[in-house]
C-alpha cells in the first residue's frame, strides 16, 4: 500500500488514487472507498435539508409542493437507481476482471439507455404536472402556485438521470472520488443559487418556488458536464473511446435485466412512499409539511450511510470478478458493523436534539409538533437499517437486483402500506401512524435481507 498511515489513506481517498480492490487490505478498500462515498452523500443530504430551509420561508403550501413533487419525481429516481445499480454491478465486474476497455462500452450504453429513458418521462412529466399535483391530494393553493415548480423540475430529470448513473460507473470502477466531486460541484451550486433565484440579490427580485426549480436543474446539469469530462478525457481507467461507441444488445440486455431489478426495488419503495405521503394528505399542507420536513433531516444521516454502504457493491463486485468470494462476503459484514456504530450515535443524538433540529427549518408550532414526533420515531429503528442496507447494497454490487426487490414487495406492500393506514385512519394515529409504520417495517426489511444474504446465492449470479 502506497501511504500506510491514516493521513495518507485520507490524502488517496480525497485524491483519487486509483486501487487494485481485489488485493489490498479490506478495511483499508473500504476506508478508500467509503470515505469519498461518505462525503459524497454528506453534500446530497446538506443539499436537500439547505433547500427545504429556503423553501420552507415560502409557507407550508410551498414546502406541500416540493413534498408532493418529490413523491412522484421518485419513480423518475427509481429509473435513474436502477440503472446505476446496473452501472455499479457491470464496470465492478468488469474491473475485477480487468476488462477495462469493456468496462468504457458498458458506460456507453448506459448512457443511451439513461438519455432514452429521461427524455421520454420529462415530457410526460411536464405536460401532466397539474395533475400529478392533483392526483397527490394536493390543495388547490398548492397547484396553483406548485405547478410551474414542478414542471421545470420533470423537463430538466435528464441531468438528474445521468448524474445517478454515471457516479454508478464511477463507484463501480473505483473511482468514487469522481462522484464525490461530481455532487460537491453540482449541489454546491444549488445551495448556491437557491437564495439568489428564491429571494432576489439586487435588483434582481427572485423567482420564488420557481427559483428552487431553476437552482436544482442547473446545478445538476453543470454535474453532468463534469462527469461527461471525465469520462471522455482518456485520463482514467474507466473511459469512452472512439471504439466504444457502438450498440451492443448483449450488454443492452444485460443493463436492462439488472436495472429492472433495481428499478423494481425503487419503485416499489417509491410506490409505497407515494401513497405513504397521499395518506400523510389527508390530514392537510401542515401534515405534509411536517412530513416532508422530517424525512429531509433523516435524509442528512441516511445519505452518508447510503454512502458507507456503497463500499460494499463496489467491493462485492469487483471481488466476484476477480473470484475472491470468501473477500466479497467479509467486505459485506465489515462494512455493515461500521454502519451500525455509525447510525447508533446518529440515533442517540436525533433523540436528543430533534426538537431543536426541527425548528430551524419552520415556525409553525403544528409542523414542528409533527415533524419532531416524526424524527424521533423513525430513527428507533435505524440500527437495523444500518445493517439491512450494507446487504441491499452488496446484492447489488453482485448483480443479483431481484432479490431486494422481493424483500421490498413483501415488506412495504404487504405490510408497511396496510400498517400505516390502519394506524393512521383506523386508529386514528394520523401521520404519527405513517411514522411507526415506516420504523417497524424497516427493521423488518433489514433482518429478511441479512438472512437471504447469508444463504450465498448472490455469489453466482453472472453479470
Amino acid at each position: 500500500m502506497k501511504s500506510p498511515n491514516r493521513f495518507g489513506l485520507l490524502r488517496d481517498a480525497l485524491k483519487g488514487v486509483e486501487q487494485d480492490y481485489t488485493k489490498i487490505g479490506i478495511k483499508t478498500g473500504i476506508f478508500l472507498l467509503a470515505v469519498p462515498m461518505i462525503l459524497e452523500m454528506v453534500m446530497e443530504s446538506l443539499f436537500a435539508v439547505v433547500d427545504i430551509f429556503f423553501v420552507g420561508r415560502l409557507g407550508e403550501h410551498a414546502i406541500a409542493t416540493v413534498g408532493l413533487t418529490e413523491a412522484i419525481l421518485t419513480i423518475i429516481y427509481s429509473v435513474g437507481v436502477g440503472v446505476s445499480m446496473a452501472a455499479t454491478a457491470l464496470v465492478a465486474r468488469r474491473f475485477g476482471e480487468k476488462e477495462y476497455k469493456k468496462a468504457g462500452t458498458v458506460a456507453f450504453q448506459l448512457l443511451l439507455v439513461g438519455t432514452i429513458a429521461s427524455f421520454l418521462m420529462g415530457i410526460l412529466g411536464y405536460i401532466f404536472a397539474a395533475d400529478v399535483l392533483l392526483l397527490m391530494g394536493a390543495e388547490e393553493e398548492v397547484i396553483a402556485t406548485g405547478t410551474a415548480y414542478t414542471r421545470i423540475i420533470f423537463a430538466g430529470n435528464t441531468a438528474i438521470m445521468l448524474l445517478f448513473l454515471i457516479n454508478g460507473a464511477f463507484r463501480g470502477a473505483g473511482q468514487p472520488h469522481l462522484a464525490m466531486r461530481t455532487l460537491w460541484l453540482a449541489n454546491g451550486l444549488n445551495i448556491i443559487l437557491d437564495p439568489i433565484l428564491i429571494f432576489g440579490l439586487g435588483s434582481f427580485e427572485g423567482l420564488g418556488l420557481v427559483g428552487a426549480a431553476w437552482a436544482t436543474t442547473i446545478g445538476r446539469s453543470i454535474g453532468v458536464i463534469y462527469q461527461l469530462y471525465h469520462l471522455l478525457n482518456g485520463q482514467h481507467r474507466l473511459v469512452i473511446l472512439r471504439d466504444n461507441l457502438k450498440i451492443k444488445l448483449t450488454t443492452l440486455r444485460k443493463i436492462i435485466s439488472i436495472s429492472a431489478g433495481g428499478m423494481g426495488q425503487f419503485l416499489i419503495d417509491s410506490a409505497a412512499w407515494i401513497i405513504l405521503t397521499r395518506i400523510a394528505a389527508e390530514f392537510g399542507s401542515a401534515a405534509v409539511a411536517g412530513y416532508t420536513i422530517a424525512f429531509r433531516i433523516l435524509l442528512f444521516s441516511l445519505m452518508p450511510a447510503w454512502g458507507l454502504s456503497a463500499a460494499a457493491a463496489t467491493l462485492v463486485g469487483q471481488n466476484l470478478g476477480a473470484h475472491k468470494y470468501f473477500r466479497a462476503e467479509l467486505s459485506a459484514y465489515l462494512t455493515a458493523r461500521y454502519n451500525f456504530f455509525f447510525l447508533a450515535v446518529v440515533t442517540l443524538l436525533y433523540l436528543i436534539f430533534g426538537d431543536w433540529l426541527v425548528s430551524i427549518f419552520t415556525q409553525q408550532a403544528e409542523v414542528i409538533a409533527i415533524a419532531s414526533k416524526g424524527l424521533k420515531i423513525t430513527v428507533l429503528g435505524y440500527i437495523f437499517y444500518a445493517v439491512g442496507m450494507v446487504m441491499v447494497q452488496a446484492f447489488n454490487g453482485a448483480g443479483d437486483t431481484k432479490t431486494p426487490a422481493y424483500i421490498n414487495v413483501g415488506v412495504f406492500w404487504f405490510i408497511e402500506i396496510p400498517m400505516a393506514y390502519v394506524l393512521a385512519i383506523v386508529f386514528q394515529l394520523e401521520v404519527v401512524g405513517i411514522f411507526i409504520s415506516i420504523a417497524f417495517c424497516h427493521s423488518l426489511h433489514a433482518m429478511i435481507a441479512l438472512w437471504f444474504f447469508r444463504k450465498g446465492t448472490w455469489k453466482v449470479v453472472k453479470v
